[in-house]
Order: C-alpha cells, then structure tokens, then sequence
C-alpha cells in the first residue's frame, strides 16, 4: 500500500523532488540565494523558505519562511511548471497559507 499520494509521486519524477511523507520538498540555489520549496498535497499549498549555506554562521543557521512577493520569479514560474507536469493545478503555487 503506497502512503504518497499520487501529486507527490508524480512531482518526485520532476528534477530535484524528493517525496516527505505527505509533502514533496526541492531545494534550489541561485543568485546567492538558497531556497527549499514544499508542496503540501492535502492542503494543495507551497511554502519557500530561505535555507542558510554551510558556509554560514551559527546565529543564520536556521531556515525561514520566505513571503511569495520576495521569491525571485524564475523561481516560482519552476515551480508551477513542475506542478504542471505532476498535473497538479499551477495556481496552487499562488494559493495563500
């Protein structure tokens, strides 16, 4: 019996998703930013969260939520391109927590 529903297997087909329980997370890095992103299937929401560096210190080493308005959009246009291919509706990337 698979406990993953059918959105995260497919979204794990996508490059870099890894299947968590009921949610898919993947991770990106660019511009000096780095991002985790996680699809939660039984609420149909994204959330992003900055994710500190191993270079990092102490004091910055605990990730964060990051508001849609200051996620780059090539990152988020990613994400509901991925969506779209796990056929998943894209819109659920715009969806407010």
């Amino acid at each position: 019996m698979t406990t993953v529903h059918d959105s995260i297997a497919a979204l794990v087909e996508q490059e870099g998703w890894r299947a968590e329980g009921d949610a898919a997370r993947v991770h990106y890095d660019g511009g000096g930013d780095r991002f985790a992103v996680e699809f939660y299937a039984n609420a149909e929401r994204v959330l992003y969260w900055t994710v500190p560096s191993a270079e990092s210190d102490a004091t910055a080493a605990t990730a964060a939520p990051v508001p849609r308005e200051q996620v780059p959009d090539p990152l988020r246009r990613r994400i509901r391109e991925d969506l779209d291919a796990a056929g998943v509706d894209p819109d659920v990337e715009r969806r407010e927590v």
